[in-house]
């Protein structure tokens, strides 16, 4: 329910919003695989959620582009 609720939420995004929440999703991301690097990890799991959302994120925009050309 949580993930509809969110891909909703995201749909209603303009292009810069969606490119402003990829920026900080990688940021989050590099951050999570810097404390993987170091043994400070302590979710896991988040390093998945965050790839997922990411491609997410890329998918909605992709399909916002190609609806705007045609």
């Amino acid at each position: 329910m949580k993930s509809k609720q969110r891909l909703s939420d995201l749909r209603a995004l303009s292009e810069d919003q969606l490119n402003d929440e990829l920026l900080k999703l990688k940021k989050e991301q590099f951050n999570l695989r810097f404390q993987r690097a170091t043994g400070q990890l302590e979710n896991s799991s988040r390093v998945r959620v965050v790839r997922r959302d990411v491609a997410r994120i890329k998918t909605i925009a992709a399909k916002a582009r190609s609806n705007q050309k045609g």
